[in-house]
């Protein structure tokens, strides 16, 4: 599985970046970003370079946990899954770029779409730091992806929840078209992160789509309102990332809803850690979603075999055998 604290060569070239740029004037703009993309306002505040990188400073590190972690769930079921392209839909700083070169070695060409030209031109000076010959066009995504050659891996990050309704199908059905093997999309965590990512699941798969994850089936989303599938990736924070967002904790959790569907069926497709497991004096209770739908799966104290996979497990976790449940 591959890390998801954001790799060493990043977080020293962002740094170095900062040098001779005011603390206190990054942490401001950092925090306004934020506020803006709070309120689903995208990346319409980001307008410099100082802008670019108060921005990748903040939001990159979560961001390329999320991501990661998506992909290792891809990995975990189709650990044969060996691209050579990738289309990076709405790349900002190219997070989710240098996320799938970090998990698949196998990726030799990179095109990212972006309409926003300080991160565009932020990811351009990233490429060239870590050694990467990207192809990055600059403009709306929704329009730029007509012209995009198809790839293996087609990804969109923290990015569709920035369109309309009608923009957001249109560019739904635009990447699968590009796709040639698999599509991810990856949200925030909220409940209207996963409806978006309800929505795209739903017109993926009248579109002949296979999920890969976190379902283990094509079926109808069993969970019932309020409820809301998402999942919650721990990474590191850095001295400087702790200074942007005022910070004191040595770490963060990042909320997140993704979606993983391939071209073909895949298999086996096992059920998925929906909450952190409760454990008490006498078991441990996980919540899953299965092919049948949700339960409540029972580890008892007492079979130890069990009790002791059941401790092993975690919020997002796959779960390759039957469980027990009640």
């Amino acid at each position: 599985m591959t890390s998801p604290d954001l790799p060493a060569y990043l977080t020293t070239t962002l740094a170095m970046r900062l040098q001779g740029v005011s603390r206190s004037d990054a942490a401001q703009r950092s925090d306004t970003i934020s506020k803006t993309y709070r309120s689903g306002g995208g990346s319409t505040t980001i307008r410099s370079e100082n802008d670019a990188l108060a921005y990748a400073l903040a939001r990159m590190p979560a961001t390329y946990a999320a991501v990661i972690a998506s992909l290792n769930a891809l990995q975990e079921i189709r650990p044969d899954f060996a691209p050579r392209s990738l289309l990076d839909c709405g790349a900002g700083p190219g997070t989710a770029t240098w996320a799938c070169a970090e998990a698949f070695e196998t990726l030799e060409t990179f095109a990212l779409l972006d309409a926003n030209p300080a991160l565009r031109a932020l990811a351009m000076e990233l490429a060239r730091e870590i050694d990467r010959v990207v192809a990055y066009t600059l403009g709306d995504a929704t329009a730029k992806i007509i012209d995009a050659d198809a790839a293996d891996l087609v990804i969109a990050s923290y990015m569709i929840n920035e369109l309309t309704d009608s923009a957001r199908e249109k560019l739904i059905a635009a990447m699968w078209a590009k796709t040639t093997d698999t599509l991810v999309i990856v949200e925030p965590g909220t409940p209207a992160g996963y409806q978006r990512i309800l929505d795209a699941r739903t017109q993926l798969i009248k579109a002949g789509a296979h999920v890969i994850a976190p379902c283990p089936h094509d079926e109808a989303c069993p969970l019932v309102k309020p409820d809301w599938c998402h999942f919650s990736q721990r990474l590191q924070r850095s001295r400087v990332h702790k200074q942007l967002k005022s910070a004191e904790l040595p770490y963060e959790d990042e909320k997140f809803i993704y979606l993983a569907v391939s071209r073909l069926p895949v298999a086996p497709r096992p059920s998925r850690v929906l909450a952190q497991p409760v454990t008490t004096k006498i078991a441990i209770t996980a919540k899953l979603c299965t092919a049948e739908g949700v339960v409540a799966a029972v580890a008892p104290k007492r079979d130890k075999a069990l009790y002791g996979k059941f401790r092993k497990l975690d919020w997002g976790d796959a779960v390759f055998e039957a469980p027990t449940s009640e």
